[in-house]
């Protein structure tokens, strides 16, 4: 049967085409990535969390249910698939993990209903299940970090990458109580003198030191990483078969190609 070698060259743009596409869409999910971390200004720094680290994760959930769950939810994560993705067993989970009357194949909800929420802090706490996808894991892990003191504020504390926020300083006993340390420039063109941020300067120390802490809201920040996308290790490891195959292919499709066209020369 004669090879039509219009159909090869198509055959072969739509193979180059599609791995183009697919690495892509890899630069540009990275890149929404960077842009959703840079949205809080100059005092964002990296998170260097990893999913698949299993004890970081299980210490992260310790560290959400017992800081965060008391106004934020998961609701779109099961405790039993938590079970299952943390190596830990649902005996393990009902003691350390459920405070509520929720069962093993609950999902991760609060108690706290939306009105008293926006009574007591002005506005409802959000949940918290896609917050790491919505921000970024640098975003979150450096709003953790950059409480500082500031009596203008009603709970005493404001934060660098958001400011005014409502929420407050619910890790301050861990952290402890920090200070905006400021430096000024002037301009002689306008007769003004500039506020730049210096550094933060420990007030009051917490229960853990500042490595400490940093490592205890990097584990916080990995499980809302994992809670945002529970199944991204199994895609990225698909992902990166997938591509593998087309480039494969691509060469295979290429070297027939060339076979073809050999006699039409």
């Amino acid at each position: 049967m004669p090879i039509n070698k219009n159909s090869v060259r198509v055959v072969a743009r739509r193979l180059v085409l599609g791995l183009t596409l697919s690495v892509s869409g890899l630069v540009v999910g990275a890149a929404g990535v960077v842009q959703a971390a840079s949205a809080g200004g100059e005092f964002i720094t990296s998170a260097n969390n990893d999913v698949a680290n299993t004890a970081s994760l299980q210490r992260g959930a310790r560290n959400f249910v017992n800081y965060c769950a008391g106004c934020h939810s998961a609701k779109y994560v099961r405790y039993s698939r938590l079970a299952a993705d943390l190596g830990l067993s649902e005996e393990q989970v009902m003691e350390n993990l459920i405070f509520t009357d929720e069962r093993i194949h609950g999902t991760m909800r609060v108690s706290m209903t939306p009105e008293d929420g926006a009574n007591w802090f002005g506005v409802t706490p959000p949940d918290l299940s896609l917050i790491t996808r919505s921000r970024g894991t640098d975003y979150v892990y450096s709003f953790l970090r950059s409480f500082y003191l500031d009596p203008s504020r009603p709970t005493g504390m404001n934060n660098l990458v958001l400011p005014g926020t409502s929420m407050p300083h619910v890790l301050w006993d861990l952290q402890g109580a920090q200070a905006a340390v400021y430096e000024g420039e002037s301009d002689a063109e306008h007769n003004t003198v500039h506020k730049k941020f210096k550094g933060f300067e420990l007030a009051r120390t917490g229960s853990l030191s500042p490595q400490e802490y940093d490592e205890f809201v990097r584990d916080t920040v990995n499980f809302l990483d994992y809670v945002g996308e529970p199944m991204q290790l199994q895609r990225r490891s698909l992902g990166v078969r997938v591509l593998g195959f087309l480039l494969v292919f691509f060469v295979l499709a290429y070297l027939l190609k060339k076979e073809y066209w050999k006699d039409v020369k």
